[in-house]
């Protein structure tokens, strides 16, 4: 989830940014925001045949395919992902669609580096040595690309949430040096107690119960980059994280990559991991320390770190391999002359876990839901816009990204290599996952109402007769956990939606049954396979949703954009000052 311009720079310097930047003079036409009344304009009839060629039986036929097993789960540098580039090239061909790749194909190198490490790790506090189990206990990488990385004799120091955000006069480190030290931080925000009702979260504080950028654990690697930590490690638990342990440690236990860079990744914490919140438990016992009462404390401005007695001692040997990936990118070009170089970008990840030979039984994370499922709504839609006549005004590209699971890496590459300009593209839509549970009369907005897109969602569902509802997870961060996020941090105003909540003729409580199901049984782990209850009426309406929107964004007169208060307006007003193309 990242990419160098946005990617590297932390909440804090983003809000920042949006303090100190100019507002954006009264861009012209082909340069503002959208607005509701360019969207009523478009004539939803006009496009209805190409409407009605999304269908059901298109999207299960494509998940079926990308999901066998004969493309072992679509990992990168595998033989799964030259099928999956295989087949989305082919099918883009079929459509008429042409290459995205201004260079004239249908694919972008995103140059990787794949990693598998070899983790030995322990503590020792107060004469107790504590030997931690991989990856059972915990799992650590390195993403420095060398054979080996050692932490030796490390002090170990709990900085709370370990977050530094001067917007709300937050400091978690407090000036205490940690460089070359082993930093141990709990996961999500500061949950810090409503004044009035300590059963509630302070809204005013890192949104209360909605998950910041700051609680991600990409950020927290990052301001342990920033700081100089020899070792990161953050303190799992389910319910902040969002996710369970296995979760974790099935990704994290095998093959991971990250972008190649010039410098090795030298700049990171040598050592990056999770530990359980039992082993955890275990080593503030022994340093003499109690974990509910650190927990406790970190939840208020004036915590401060604390050097636990007990040292580090972690080493990671690496097995590397340089690969060049793929994003499959394919344009259908604008009807209108003078705005055709401007752009609308659909994306979702074609890639999901691969294969892990370790496994008893079933070793293939076949990622139907996840995001087989996301990529073939985006066929879906990209033969729906072929079937336009004319074409909208300006062109559509869509963005098949690799490396989603393994840290965004092909949306972070692509924003900052852009194929088409951010001060051209006038909206990302992302796909991670369709409705795969039937019709619902309403869909969810992932994230705050920031942008225009909110607004135009809001109407779009309208003409369904639907209504937008917010997340039902907001804990779980999900708008910082998709492709969309990578535009995002570069200024391009982006939408994610997620499948509704109120199922028609279903109870009030079906909704929140199956998504725990999915998350507790599915979610990252080889069963994520097309099930017998699959029922795809809802991800067709969302998907003429999503369709409707892009095609009115294409048409419209002005340009989305973030609304005030948004941690990213800052970075797309100080885009579209510039009249710099890459």
């Amino acid at each position: 989830m990242k990419k160098r311009i946005l990617s590297a720079l932390s909440l804090a310097a983003v809000l920042g940014l949006l303090a100190a930047a100019a507002c954006v003079q009264t861009p012209t036409t082909n340069q503002t925001a959208n607005t509701n009344a360019a969207a009523t304009t478009a004539n939803t009839a006009d496009i209805k045949p190409a409407l009605d060629s999304i269908n059901a039986d298109d999207i299960m036929r494509h998940t079926k395919t990308l999901s066998s097993d004969e493309y072992e789960g679509r990992g990168p540098g595998t033989k799964g992902e030259e099928l999956s580039v295989k087949y989305l090239t082919e099918q883009y061909q079929r459509l008429g669609l042409k290459p995205g790749n201004p260079d004239g194909t249908y694919v972008q190198k995103v140059p990787l580096v794949g990693f598998t490490g070899e983790p030995r790790a322990s503590f020792t506090a107060n004469g107790k040595t504590i030997d931690l189990k991989f990856p059972t206990d915990y799992v650590a990488v390195s993403r420095r690309f060398v054979p080996e990385s050692k932490v030796e004799n490390s002090d170990v120091v709990f900085v709370g949430y370990g977050v530094v955000a001067p917007e709300y006069g937050w400091d978690d480190y407090k000036g205490v040096d940690v460089k070359g030290k082993t930093i141990v931080m709990l996961i999500n925000d500061p949950a810090v107690p409503d004044a009035g009702d300590a059963s509630k979260l302070d809204e005013k504080m890192f949104k209360g119960n909605a998950l910041t950028y700051y609680g991600r654990w990409t950020y927290k690697y990052e301001i342990a980059r920033d700081k100089g930590a020899a070792a990161a490690i953050i303190v799992h638990e389910t319910a902040p994280a969002g996710y369970p342990y296995e979760v974790v440690s099935g990704s994290w236990s095998r093959e991971n990559f990250d972008i190649q860079t010039p410098n090795k990744n030298m700049d990171r914490a040598a050592v990056e991991g999770w530990i359980t919140l039992d082993r955890a438990k275990e080593l503030m016992s022994a340093a003499g320390q109690d974990f509910d009462a650190l927990k406790k404390s970190a939840v208020t401005k004036e915590f401060k770190p604390v050097t636990l007695n007990a040292k580090a001692n972690i080493e990671v040997k690496n097995t590397l391999r340089e690969i060049d990936s793929s994003n499959v990118v394919a344009k259908l070009e604008g009807s209108d002359a003078a705005l055709k170089n401007e752009y609308v970008i659909y994306s979702a990840h074609w890639d999901h876990l691969g294969r892990d030979p370790k496994l008893p039984g079933d070793q293939i994370f076949n990622g139907a839901l996840d995001n087989a499922s996301g990529t073939a709504a985006m066929l879906e839609i990209a033969e729906a816009f072929t079937k336009m006549t004319p074409a909208p005004k300006r062109s559509i590209i869509f963005l098949s990204v690799t490396g989603e699971e393994k840290g965004l890496l092909g949306a972070k590459h692509y924003a900052t290599n852009p194929l088409y300009p951010a001060n051209k593209t006038l909206a990302n839509i992302n796909i991670d996952g369709v409705n795969q549970w039937g019709r619902t009369k309403d869909i969810t907005m992932v994230g705050d109402d920031n942008s225009t897109l909110i607004d135009l969602l809001r109407e779009v569902a309208g003409t369904q007769g639907r209504t937008i509802k917010p997340d039902p997870e907001p804990e779980k961060g999900f708008y910082y956990r998709s492709d969309h996020f990578e535009f995002a941090k570069v200024g391009v105003p982006a939408l994610y939606t997620d499948a509704g909540v109120d199922y028609v003729g279903k109870d009030a409580a079906y909704s929140k049954q199956k998504r725990d199901e999915y998350t507790d049984k599915d979610y990252h782990k080889p069963s994520d396979e097309i099930k017998p209850d699959w029922e795809l009426s809802g991800a067709v309406e969302d998907a003429q949703l999503l369709t409707m929107i892009g095609y009115r964004v294409a048409q419209g007169d002005k340009y989305p954009e973030w609304k005030a208060g948004s941690e990213f307006k800052a970075k797309r007003d100080e885009t579209m000052r510039s009249t710099a193309t890459p």
